[in-house]
């Protein structure tokens, strides 16, 4: 008989949510969206594919078609975007999540675009922050660690005090190399993609939060998923 999976506790100031793949699922209408706009563009929708995951789409264009502007590239897909939130839902185990956090206690950092990052977040009735670290507020997008160097500003805290939550490899090596704690889930992504992460969880359900007493932060408690 096999015993069940005791919890593994972590102590934190601030917890930092990539967006889709962790708060929401709107894979549906990215896959159609990038899928629209690669036919469009000359571009195999299963490589355009295989690229876009975990990154701004500005940088996916650049990659993609180094030869288009990419600006008027960027408002193209995220009008396409925009307009397609068929199948768009709020995954598992995050509404309580985000109940038993502190306001203050979290932000949300995406490679979407403002704008179409709020329309997701509402769409899905995820109580965004007032400011989140979106596609526009950095220079260089993830893998690279400014996302989440920018989401512990936010917050006031040193990325060390942070855990970040991400779905995808380059958003793992992106909050890990900003020095946050890294739990990833295998909603999107299988395990042996997402060696940067500290910890893995099969979804948020496996993940709880409380305050602690008399100390600043909380605790966040999980149940680890087999690498």
């Amino acid at each position: 008989m096999s015993l069940p999976a005791c919890p593994l506790h972590i102590a934190c100031k601030g917890v930092l949510f990539d967006m889709d793949g962790i708060l929401i699922s709107s894979l549906g209408s990215v896959e159609r969206s990038w899928t629209k706009w690669a036919r469009l563009r000359g571009v195999d929708p299963q490589y355009a594919m295989s690229v876009v995951h975990g990154r701004r789409a500005i940088d996916s264009v650049i990659r993609l078609r180094p030869d288009l502007d990419a600006e008027a590239e960027l408002k193209i897909i995220e009008d396409f975007e925009v307009e397609d939130n068929e199948g768009l839902q709020v995954l598992p185990g995050v509404l309580q999540l985000l109940s038993a956090l502190p306001p203050n206690g979290w932000t949300v950092v995406t490679s979407a675009t403002e704008r179409l990052a709020r329309i997701r977040l509402a769409a899905g009735g995820i109580p965004a922050p007032q400011a989140i670290v979106t596609a526009e507020r950095v220079t260089c997008g993830k893998p690279h660690p400014e996302p989440f160097l920018a989401g512990a500003a936010l917050l006031g805290l040193d990325p060390r005090d942070c855990v970040a939550f991400e779905d995808s490899a380059s958003g793992a090596q992106a909050a890990r190399e900003a020095g946050c704690a890294v739990i990833a889930t295998t909603f999107s992504h299988p395990a042996s993609e997402l060696s940067a992460a500290h910890y893995l969880v099969t979804d948020m359900t496996g993940v709880s939060a409380s305050v602690r007493e008399g100390q600043p932060g909380f605790t966040l408690s999980l149940i680890q998923a087999d690498r």
